[in-house]
């Protein structure tokens, strides 16, 4: 074969291997993301919560429990209506329409049961109680074991990022929905021990 000929062969070899390689990167980087694992959680607030119901379903927290104007002194009967059924990682976001109380606050952990988990989530709300109830927030999860409660920190996130949250100050824009999905998401996902092996609490 005359080396000219050689040459041309080697060249489309390396420009068929180029291609194929270009056209998998491509594949990879465009694919969809897998869908999130579900988790045994349940999610339950008011209508900031609202805006990000499919984003949190998306993020594998397939029960959303969220309306329009809820007060957090319906917490208690909500988590309370689901008995048994209640999830092991139960999130809560309710306080964003009025006060609070650590009283409330604490009835609500106490209704999940001591075998689940309370995700509390903070308020990013332009009113007068929005400083007092994360106070109280902060009281209540003082009360119980780390494991038992986690205090989710959405006010510092919401503040950090303003494009989060359309013009009221509290309602959440698209990005806003995943960034706040995702903070439960990544809350959820954090390993901590199983409750059978935690030493029993002598609190709450």
């Amino acid at each position: 074969m005359r080396p000219s000929l050689v040459r041309r062969s080697r060249d489309l070899f390396a420009a068929l291997v180029l291609a194929c390689s270009f056209t998998l990167l491509v594949s990879l980087t465009t694919a969809p993301p897998a869908a999130a694992k579900d988790l045994d959680a349940i999610a339950i607030g008011d209508s900031v919560m609202l805006g990000a119901k499919s984003q949190l379903r998306k993020a594998g927290i397939s029960v959303v429990d969220a309306k329009v104007s809820r007060q957090a002194s319906s917490g208690v009967g909500l988590v309370r209506k689901r008995g048994s059924g209640l999830p092991e990682h139960v999130v809560i976001h309710l306080g964003t329409n009025g006060s609070h109380s650590v009283k409330t606050c604490r009835q609500m952990v106490r209704a999940a049961g001591a075998g689940r988990t309370v995700y509390l989530v903070n308020f990013k709300v332009p009113r007068s109680w929005e400083k007092p109830n994360n106070r109280i927030l902060r009281k209540c999860d003082r009360k119980f074991r780390s494991d038992r409660v986690i205090l989710l920190d959405w006010n510092e996130l919401a503040s950090e990022n303003p494009e989060y949250l359309y013009n009221d100050g509290y309602h959440l824009r698209p990005e806003g929905a995943k960034a706040y999905a995702a903070m439960i998401r990544k809350a959820i996902d954090a390993p901590r021990a199983p409750y059978t092996d935690r030493i029993p609490s002598t609190r709450g």
